[in-house]
């Protein structure tokens, strides 16, 4: 069995483009960093940046800034993301978490599980777009796209 690849060994998020939107979605953030940590693909098509590498994320004027540091934390290469093909994805993405947050509470589990759904296909299509985004930038997987947008997500509203 191969050893799931660990490109990205830190991550730090601005703590000033931090959105703060209550102990559900923070515990969500912090399960983010973690199981990105734990496992990731994370290559910049500059094949002179090798790994492993720090990663650091941050809203600039309305914009995402990746910026990829080696492990002494001197920066390597910035790529700046516009936000605005993540903007209705990530709005409807957090009005379906906030209502899976108060269904569990009360809900049936069939419709916990209506709800998930969609929050998970939400979850899918911002990572998509994530990847496509960085095509030709960086190459990452499917599951550290999904992890990223998670953290995307926590910058979103302050930047």
């Amino acid at each position: 069995m191969s050893e799931t690849p660990r490109h990205i060994v830190k991550i730090t998020l601005d703590e000033q483009s931090i959105a703060r939107r209550g102990p559900d979605v923070e515990h969500e953030r912090k399960i983010a960093i973690f199981d990105l940590l734990e496992g990731n693909l994370f290559q910049p098509a500059d094949a002179a940046l090798a790994p492993p590498f720090h990663l650091h994320l941050s809203m600039v004027e309305g914009r995402l800034v990746v910026d990829i540091r080696d492990t002494s934390d001197a920066s390597l290469r910035q790529h700046i993301l516009s936000l605005a093909p993540f903007r209705r994805i990530i709005k409807d993405y957090f009005e379906v978490c906030d209502s899976y947050h108060k269904a569990i509470k009360t809900a049936s589990p069939s419709q916990i599980e209506a709800i998930d759904m969609g929050r998970r296909g939400l979850h899918n299509e911002g990572s998509d777009i994530l990847r496509e985004r960085l095509a030709g930038k960086i190459e990452i997987d499917f599951e550290t796209s999904r992890r990223l947008f998670t953290l995307i997500c926590a910058l979103h509203f302050v930047g």
